[in-house]
């Protein structure tokens, strides 16, 4: 499998992060190994592939979920599936957006280790980017036992 992450940390983020001595962006958001290894561990295809990360602030996933979504609300994580012109020899699989301050909150709320819900909304997200959802039950079901078998090859937990 090859899948290969763009990983961007938003302006807004690192101002934040900067300006706030209690938040060090390094303890927010994990390595760019780490997310690469639980993107692979997602990633369905042998093709190659490119997926764009975007991690960023509550205020900014608001704004998006808001546009894209029509809701306006936070949420941990939006996936933006692409297809790809067949005129380019890559896989442009989508972007994805992670919220780090609300995956750290519900990591909390849910008594979990940041790095393991980190872990499950990479791997959630590629997973929607693949075309898997969530919408109805029967979708759901699928989408949240390969979830459960691709993070405990990982190593963590049953997340539901």
């Amino acid at each position: 499998m090859s899948l290969a992450l763009e990983v961007t940390i938003s302006d807004e983020l690192q101002s934040e992060s900067a300006a706030s001595t209690e938040s060090d962006l390094s303890v927010l958001v994990p390595e760019t190994e780490l997310l690469q290894v639980w993107a692979d561990a997602a990633y369905l295809d042998a093709e190659p592939a490119v997926v764009s990360v975007l991690v960023t602030t509550m205020s900014e996933i608001q704004a998006l979920n808001k546009q894209y979504r029509n809701k306006d609300k936070m949420t941990n994580v939006l996936s933006f599936p692409m297809q790809s012109p067949e005129e380019i020899d890559v896989t442009l699989l989508g972007d994805i957006v992670l919220c780090a301050g609300v995956i750290e909150q519900e990591a909390n709320q849910q008594s979990k280790s940041e790095e393991a819900h980190w872990a499950h909304m990479v791997v959630h997200s590629v997973l929607h980017l693949q075309g898997y959802d969530h919408m109805n039950d029967d979708d759901a079901d699928v989408m949240e036992k390969l979830e459960i078998k691709i993070l405990h090859q990982l190593g963590f937990e049953n997340p539901y």
